[in-house]
């Protein structure tokens, strides 16, 4: 019986030590998915500890159980509208490997890298151009009405045009390999049912160039604001902490394959070419009773020292090298700039996550040179197995996907980590150093607690993908009275299953929230 990834339950939520205030930025705004941030205040109005919340729940991995493996890479996929090529492949590598396939034919292996560069791409365009760009270019503390999209199109037209149209593409390259733009069907296990027609790839290569030029001129876009702007840049939400992501045999950067490379801090590997496939001997999936996102930890280093984070930034600093060279020479840059505290602060997030937009715009324009694409063996075949990991960096990072199948076909586990997750502790820790930077209690405005906010976005959380602790969130139910504002009763069940009913008259939420 396969040994599965450990779960560590934390106890009955408590209020962090000394707070007596509570501050709530609920909903939190340009982030996929719902979610909170609460922050709490001691007597003097200084940050005790803020926590990111995650309050809607999935449950995909329930779902999944009990379905035909082959189903599994176009149910799964439905756990999110931005991302769902990379759910749809993670669960294909996986199922890959369950009917005994380790090598795919080069179409199909092709194919499934075009259709994955073509998610980050967009991907990275969506998130940059459409939610980052308000804060970065029109200024933290901008008109809430003119901070966004709308008014970034308003005083910046061309760049807004350009992102539209970078991502634009992204989208046409998944609609080629996968079906559609959005939930596509083609990946399956040992292979991929389609390839692209002539008409097709060169109707793709002709733009590409001028893909790749708009995604040159939003890293120098980037950099000159962080030049602009160093000292905030490389401070706002700053802190050290490990790195994980896949390499490729000889250190690159494969955003598709590969094995786990951990670093510390300082850049010393401590762990390389750590093999996915084991990968619930490597992980601890800690659970907290105030949110449905888990806190994934390296087993070998316990909590805190365990955490680490995930996605662009991480990859830039993990891999040896980006294979292509405009791309390269951005990544250098961005790990020398201002002695290397941009590559591990929070907000270099923007500045790396555009250094791979360009990457894969120049994997896609190289690739669509490739005949290969239009023909060949699409499937293989090997022997049946029972349990298959798929992993794969998507956007915001590492995604793994674990399943066990039955000799009737019939799904039995599911464990999903998705890239959100690894994030978990770290978003936590940077929006608790942005709070203490930036807010002292005394006096709230928007624009003190969208700083906040913008420590979460850094990260391109996905939170509707991220939610998977079914039965650790506490249920809390009050009864009102409609002209009393404050609850009149109130019976809370906490994740160990015990019944409280709190004697005051507490505000909802300041119990384990």
């Amino acid at each position: 019986m396969t040994q599965h990834a450990p779960q560590a339950v934390s106890p009955r939520p408590s209020l962090p030590a000394n707070a007596t205030r509570r501050v709530a930025i609920d909903p939190l705004s340009r982030v996929e998915g719902h979610g909170k941030v609460t922050i709490w205040l001691d007597d003097d109005g200084q940050v005790v500890e803020a926590r990111l919340h995650i309050v809607e729940f999935r449950g995909f991995e329930a779902f999944i159980v009990g379905r035909p493996y082959w189903e599994a890479p176009v149910v799964v996929q439905r756990l999110c509208g931005i991302c769902p090529v990379s759910h749809h492949l993670a669960a294909a590598k996986a199922l890959d490997r369950l009917v005994g396939v380790t090598q795919l034919p080069p179409t199909a292996e092709k194919m499934r890298r075009l259709m994955h560069y073509g998610q980050v791409l967009q991907s990275h365009a969506l998130h940059f151009f459409y939610l980052a760009a308000p804060d970065l270019l029109l200024g933290f503390s901008a008109d809430p009405a003119q901070r966004n999209v709308f008014g970034l199109a308003a005083q910046k037209r061309e760049l807004a045009r350009q992102g539209i149209l970078v991502r634009q593409f992204g989208q046409e390259c998944i609609e080629a390999t996968a079906g559609k733009r959005i939930h596509g069907t083609s990946a399956v296990p040992g292979g991929i049912h389609k390839n692209l027609s002539r008409r097709e790839r060169m109707a793709l290569l002709s733009r590409a160039p001028e893909i790749r030029s708009w995604c040159e001129a939003a890293v120098a876009l980037i950099e000159r604001l962080f030049t602009e702007h160093a000292p905030f840049f490389a401070q706002f939400g700053s802190f050290q902490t490990k790195t994980f992501s896949l390499v490729a045999a000889d250190g690159s950067l494969d955003l598709y394959d590969g094995t786990f490379r951990v670093k510390e801090a300082n850049g010393a590997i401590l762990i390389d070419h750590y093999d996915p496939n084991d990968y619930d001997q490597l992980l601890v999936e800690a659970v907290r009773p105030w949110s449905y996102m888990k806190f994934p930890y390296l087993k070998a280093y316990g909590e805190p020292d365990g955490f680490y984070r995930v996605g662009p930034s991480a990859r830039l600093i993990n891999c040896d090298r980006l294979t292509t060279a405009r791309a390269e020479a951005a990544r250098q840059r961005f790990l020398t700039f201002d002695q290397g505290t941009v590559a591990h602060s929070t907000l270099g997030y923007h500045w790396a996550r555009l250094i791979e937009m360009l990457h894969c715009a120049e994997l896609i324009e190289a690739l669509l040179t490739d005949a290969d694409l239009e023909g060949g063996e699409l499937r293989a075949r090997g022997q049946r197995q029972h349990r298959g990991v798929g992993v794969i960096e998507a956007p915001r990072g590492t995604l793994i996907h674990h399943y066990e199948v039955g000799d009737d076909d019939l799904i039995t586990y599911c464990n999903l980590i998705v890239s959100t997750t690894h994030n978990n502790a770290v978003m936590n820790q940077a929006v608790t150093t942005a709070a203490k930077a930036f807010l002292s209690g005394v006096t709230l405005t928007e624009a003190l607690l969208n700083h906040i906010e913008v420590a979460v976005r850094a990260f391109d959380p996905c939170l509707s993908c991220a939610t998977h602790a079914l039965g650790q969130m506490p249920l809390v139910v009050s009864l009102h009275h409609k002209d009393v504002p404050t609850p009149i009763d109130m019976l809370v069940r906490h994740s160990d299953g015990t019944i409280e009913r709190p004697t005051a008259a507490p505000a909802l939420g300041t119990k384990g929230t």
